[in-house]
This record gives structure tokens, C-alpha cells and sequence, in this order.
């Protein structure tokens, strides 16, 4: 089994392992693109040429999947990725958790990037599952930048600016960014009122991981021997896991399978 993850950069670490949780034993290619990103700037077109270009990187390692871990790229590049590949390669895009988020009424806060914060996309998104939801929309400047930097200063900034724009009263906080789950405690810790009952925050690696598995037609085994390879393409060649990689949980988690050569 071989399941392939996308992003412009470290972003698919999450959802990365939540496939190593659920399935120990698939084989993963991690396909990146650090000559371009970030993606977020881009117009929708280039964006898409992009993200196309590294998800075929990808499709030649012959997976059994493909998860779209990126945002950003399921917005502007799904339906051109999936009319290149399906239904060959069974490709599952990521979408923020607003609908579980949203479930329990109340307030909830969508921390997203400033190109998706406000977009038709999102704008849908909490339309079709608000609910009865009072869903207030926060954009997150430089925050996927200083996460794939892993720089922990402009982390701390960024997360502080969100923070100061989330309402007081918040209960939910959805990650509409992968990134974003890279440091989601320190968004809680930065979030969390004192006087209020525990924040709970929604992101999507594992509902993707899920998803990926159910098109597959394979289902979870946890407890399954670890004996998967790890491969790495940076902008469509063989490499090594990026250093920042490994600030994070989720980073160190995956070298604890075998490179493939």
C-alpha cells in the first residue's frame, strides 16, 4: 500500500501522520514544491499549473492515493488535478472542518490565510454547514510562511495578531490551513479564555487520512507492522525530509521509516 501527499511545503505533515497512525504499514511519498511556494499568492491559474505539476511528481511513484494536504491547492487546483489523474488515482482533497466545528452552535472562529479568509470558497463553506453557527472569519498573515520556516518568533507573532481579532467568547476554532495544525497548541494556549470552558479546535489530517483509506476500499489498522518506505520529492526530486521538518511532532514521527533508494 502507498499513499502520496501534496502541499507547496511541510503543511502535509499532518495529515501525514495521521496516515502513519492509521495505517503503519503504507508506503508515503511526500511531494513539495519549495522552488515555488509559497502558493497562497499566486493567481488561481499558476496556482493550479503548480500544484498540478507536483501531484503528477507524485503520481509516478505510482501511489494508491493522493491527498490534496493543502488548502489553498483544493480550492484552485482540485478539479484540474483530479480530471489529470482520475479515475486512475483516487485523489481527496482537504476542506475545513466548518461543518463539525459549527454543529454545537455558537461562537466559532475559521483561522485561514488572508487570500482564503473572506473568499466565495469560504464564504460557501459556512453558508452550506454554518448551521446556526455565529462564524466569524480571521485571517492569519505570515502565519504559513513562519510555520514552514519553523521560525518560532514570527510563530508567536502572528498566532498573537489572529488571537487579538478572535472573539472573547469563541468555543471552536477551525484550521483552515494544514500549517495551522503544526502549532495548534499554541493557538489554543493563545485562545483559550480562562473563564471559558475548554476551546476546542478542528482540523482536518485526520478526517483527510479517513477519507483516503475509504477510497482505497482498505480500512484502518493501527496496530499493523511498520515496514513502509519514506519518499521525499522536492519540486519533483528524490531528497530528504526538509530540516524544519523535524521542529515538529508530526516531522519526527515519519523518519522512523525506511528512505527509499
Amino acid at each position: 500500500m502507498k499513499i502520496a501527499l501534496m502541499d507547496s511545503g511541510i503543511g502535509l505533515l499532518p495529515a501525514a501522520a495521521a496516515v502513519r497512525t492509521l495505517r503503519p504499514d503504507a508506503d508515503l511519498v511526500l511531494s513539495c514544491d519549495p522552488d515555488g511556494m509559497p502558493w497562497g499568492p499566486r493567481t488561481p491559474d499558476d496556482l493550479a499549473e503548480r500544484a498540478l505539476t507536483v501531484a503528477r511528481a507524485a503520481a509516478a511513484h505510482r501511489p494508491d492515493a493522493l491527498i490534496v494536504a493543502c488548502n489553498t491547492a483544493s480550492v484552485h487546483a482540485l478539479p484540474a488535478i483530479r480530471a489529470a489523474l482520475e479515475p486512475a488515482l483516487p485523489v481527496i482533497g482537504t476542506v475545513p472542518a466548518i461543518k463539525p466545528a459549527a454543529a454545537g452552535g455558537g461562537r466559532v472562529a475559521i483561522w485561514a490565510t488572508p487570500a482564503t479568509t473572506g473568499s466565495p470558497y469560504q464564504r460557501g463553506l459556512i453558508e452550506e454547514f454554518g448551521g446556526s453557527a455565529d462564524v466569524t472569519e480571521i485571517p492569519c498573515p505570515g502565519l504559513a510562511d513562519a510555520v514552514e520556516q519553523a521560525d518560532e518568533g514570527a510563530i508567536d507573532r502572528a498566532v498573537a495578531a489572529a488571537a487579538a481579532l478572535t472573539p472573547h467568547d469563541v468555543r471552536a476554532v477551525v484550521l483552515g490551513c494544514t500549517h495551522y495544525e503544526l502549532v495548534s497548541e499554541r493557538i489554543r494556549a493563545a485562545v483559550q479564555q480562562p473563564d471559558l470552558p475548554p476551546l476546542v479546535l478542528h482540523g482536518s489530517a485526520g478526517a483527510v487520512a479517513a477519507q483516503a483509506l475509504r477510497r482505497m476500499g482498505v480500512r484502518p489498522a493501527p496496530d499493523a507492522a511498520p515496514s513502509s518506505r519514506l519518499t521525499v520529492l522536492l519540486s519533483g526530486a528524490e531528497s530528504t525530509l526538509p530540516a524544519e521538518a523535524l521542529n515538529y511532532a508530526e516531522g519526527r514521527l515519519l523518519p522512523a521509516v525506511t528512505p527509499a533508494h
